[in-house]
């Protein structure tokens, strides 16, 4: 009898437990329900119309809020005929063969609300307005000296052929190779549709555990890389003082000291206000570095200001992307057991040249799906 009980309260408390997860998911669907009719208001506005940056940003956070707010009208309806259901059938005094019906309704409409709950669920954080954004990338060679930069090269390397799989873009914004084909850092935009869905979970410490080329005796060596993934903003969505800029030209130059370009258009760009610096010298044209170096400059802020305003953001991204040390770790490249691990959800691939050839899908949609339920759990305790 004790056991019974026990059961029926762990029950009633599930219950209960879900009915305040439902409660915090339909604030949260209405408050972005809200957006999306006021933004069905504003892409029709003259003048927005003409702001064509404006427009294409109001545009494409339309379109994202779409799927969920189709869905949440959907639920909506659903959820006020399971009320209206349910109140007949508790109707004491009712008709029975009215209740009869109703119950035989209420069976269908709680499976009609817990498939879009379940829907819902999926594209909470699927759909928000960075998934759908493109992405700068930025790879620096950690520990390790030359062996770290080639590790450098081919995290590029395994970036660029997903890319190319995918006929996504690529753009190199700046460089630092060694001369033995190693890159001590690189910064490049990867432009392709859910690009930053699929690659915000690759910031962080790479560690590779291999036997140099120019080892002699055979040993095994661990060193180290740090990548960093952005989302690419529009001007529109963060607004940037000129005044707060402090530009210098400076020119290119290649390893070792060569000179790419005999002309000052490489561009450096100081934000005071935060001290972020960038600089481009990948094209000839000073002002086409300068267009990639600001590029590059919107995201740095973008990601700035959201961690500022989200402090837990910016303790997981310090925590993830570290100085390069080797004890610092998400993931280990282990060629002799042609071995992956991404320690962040214990999960061991061996497949190693496989992955390093660009196919990570086994690594990115597990670490999605680990994301996204925690990032779930979170928006929904801030709703």
């Amino acid at each position: 009898m004790q056991q019974f009980v026990a059961e029926k309260a762990a029950v009633i408390s599930g219950n209960k437990k879900m009915d305040e997860m439902r409660d915090k998911i339909l604030k949260k669907l209405e408050s972005m329900h809200k957006r999306y009719v006021e933004l069905d208001e504003l892409i029709v506005k003259p003048e927005v119309m003409q702001d064509n940056a404006r427009y294409t940003s109001y545009l494409k956070e339309h379109g994202g809020l779409l799927k969920i707010n189709d869905k949440y009208m959907k639920l909506s309806e659903a959820v006020k005929q399971k009320g209206d259901a349910e109140a007949i059938v508790a109707d004491k005094d009712g008709d029975p063969e009215l209740q009869e019906l109703a119950g035989e309704e209420l069976n269908e409409l709680t499976e009609t609300v817990d498939a879009l709950f379940k829907e819902i669920r999926s594209l909470f954080v699927s759909e928000n307005k960075e998934s759908m954004k493109n992405v700068i990338a930025e790879i620096r060679a950690g520990t390790g000296g030359d062996e770290a930069a080639l590790f450098a090269a081919n995290l590029y390397r395994m970036y660029s052929r997903m890319a190319e799989d995918r006929g996504w873009k690529i753009e190199v914004f700046d460089s630092n190779p060694t001369g033995i084909g190693g890159l001590k850092e690189i910064t490049f935009s990867i432009e392709g549709a859910g690009a930053y869905r699929m690659l915000r979970y690759e910031s962080g410490t790479h560690r590779v555990q291999r036997v140099p080329e120019t080892e002699a005796s055979g040993r095994i060596h661990t060193s180290t890389a740090t990548v960093a993934i952005l989302p690419e903003v529009e001007s529109v969505e963060i607004d940037i003082n000129p005044n707060d800029l402090e530009i210098d030209t400076f020119r290119s130059s290649g390893p070792g000291g060569q000179k790419v370009n005999k002309t000052s258009s490489a561009i450096r760009i100081n934000h005071k206000p935060t001290g972020l610096v960038v600089k481009c010298q990948d094209e000839k044209s000073q002002h086409k570095n300068k267009a990639k170096a600001m590029r590059i400059l919107r995201s740095r802020l973008y990601e700035h200001f959201e961690s500022q305003k989200h402090s837990e953001r910016a303790v997981e991204r310090k925590s993830q992307i570290g100085t390069g040390e080797r004890s610092e770790k998400i993931r280990t490249y282990n060629y002799p057991q042609n071995r992956v691990t991404d320690h962040r959800i214990n999960l061991d691939l061996f497949d190693l040249t496989n992955i390093l050839d660009g196919s990570i899908d086994g690594l990115t949609d597990n670490l999605r799906k680990d994301f996204e339920e925690e990032q779930f759990k979170r928006l929904i305790e801030e709703a």
